[in-house]
């Protein structure tokens, strides 16, 4: 004996697939959100940090996407929200260049380990006496100070040893022209005059 249940009657919606004009929609305000936050990046970004707009763009991007996954029913967004956006994002970046620049220049075994001097082994032996007096003096100067001398020491210009440190002109002119003073007055100490 076969026993019959009754059917149910279900209604099931039929899976709606996304059509072509509303993933166009959807790519047309991915396009007009991306124009909105490349305005805003462009109205905060310094001009030497120009390279990186489009990292900061998409950095931008990213938070604002991020945004909308946790929170779908703001689905405008005001342009000051995506100024602030584009700014942290800039504050973020400029953060993260003083660290990576910071790191690097910490070294002052930068420095070559003994100077080009041919032919003369005594010449060549002063030359990395001079070389070592000038690590160790380099090591016992401020932080700050050792960046710029270090900076100024391999060549660079007070202005262009400004920008790589993210200082101010005047305060690297300043770190740096103490620096070498210190510099000279230790290497002094150490017997070796100019």
């Amino acid at each position: 004996m076969t026993m019959s249940f009754p059917r149910r009657m279900v209604h099931v919606e039929p899976r709606q697939r996304p059509t072509q004009a509303a993933g166009a929609l959807l790519d047309d305000e991915l396009e007009k959100l991306r124009r909105d936050l490349t305005h805003a990046v462009a109205r905060v970004c310094p001009p030497r940090l120009a390279e990186r707009r489009d990292d900061l763009v998409q950095t931008a991007m990213m938070r604002v996407m991020e945004l909308q996954r946790r929170e779908p029913e703001r689905s405008k967004l005001a342009p000051a929200y995506l100024y602030r956006v584009a700014y942290t994002a800039l504050v973020d970046e400029l953060r993260g260049v003083q660290r990576r620049k910071e790191v690097a220049l910490e070294e002052v075994e930068s420095l070559p380990e003994s100077p080009v001097a041919s032919g003369d082994p005594e010449r060549s032996a002063g030359s990395s006496q001079i070389a070592r007096a000038v690590r160790d003096c380099l090591k016992r100067l401020v932080q700050d100070r050792r960046l710029a001398v270090t900076l100024y020491l391999q060549g660079h210009t007070v202005p262009e040893a400004a920008e790589l440190l993210g200082w101010d002109g005047k305060r690297t002119e300043n770190l740096v022209y103490r620096g070498l003073s210190g510099l000279r007055a230790c290497l002094s100490a150490k017997g070796f005059e100019p």
